[in-house]
């Protein structure tokens, strides 16, 4: 019995590739009819009662199809089983490399995807982390300007108040008034302290007042009329 190279691999479970290797190592029967191989394929032991059941035309037949009918197997042939193992090799490695390429597409794919994903987090936590130094930023220069303020509020007070309380000054204003001069004298007067409160230490100015410290400093140079 003869089976084509689809046939037996097929029933004996076999790929092309090995019976490929098998013909070539000339481990195993075949022929070659018009450039197509074919495997002879002995058929089990008939019983001896089979034999004698057996026509003698259909014996004939069956041991013309046991016996190897081998013919040399041409270069055409070889060639055209090389061509389709090279063929199948290469639609094989064709197949593992689209396979390969995809695999490589696919973990780019995730890596940018990571890539984004990252960046997009730390965006929002530099955004959020400036906001809060701004935050923080605009306190403080509040809280600056709010304890400023408030010194020179204390400051002021603090001042107003030493002159208020100190018995040794008077008021430039309510101590003309007291010597009884005229108003143009008065104003006279009061001009040259205002030219030189800001040079003179003998002259406190405070909230736009000019104050006197009779018992200690002399005024006779800027009260002469």
């Amino acid at each position: 019995m003869r089976l084509s190279v689809d046939e037996y691999c097929k029933q004996f479970k076999m790929s092309k590739e090995m019976l490929s290797s098998k013909i070539r190592a000339k481990k195993i029967d075949y022929i070659v009819e018009n450039d197509t191989v074919y495997i002879i394929v002995t058929p089990p032991m008939a019983t001896k009662q089979e034999i004698i059941n057996t026509p003698l035309e259909q014996k004939n037949i069956q041991k013309q199809s046991v016996l190897p009918q081998k013919s040399k197997i041409t270069v055409a042939t070889l060639l055209s089983l090389y061509q389709k193992e090279n063929s199948f090799l290469k639609n094989k490695i064709e197949f593992l490399e689209a396979k390969i390429d995809k695999l490589i597409d696919d973990k780019e794919q995730l890596l940018r995807q990571e890539k984004d994903k990252i960046e997009e987090i730390y965006t929002t936590k530099d955004e959020q982390l400036k906001n809060i130094l701004e935050l923080v930023h605009k306190n403080i220069k509040l809280q600056k300007e709010q304890l400023e303020a408030q010194k020179v509020e204390n400051f002021s007070y603090k001042n107003e108040a030493e002159v208020l309380e100190d018995s040794e000054m008077v008021e430039l204003k309510e101590y003309l008034k007291s010597l009884n001069l005229r108003s143009a004298q008065r104003k006279t007067i009061k001009k040259r302290f205002l030219d030189i409160y800001d040079s003179d230490i003998r002259i406190i100015q405070q909230n736009g007042r000019l104050y006197l410290n009779l018992l200690k400093y002399d005024y006779s140079d800027l009260l002469a009329c």
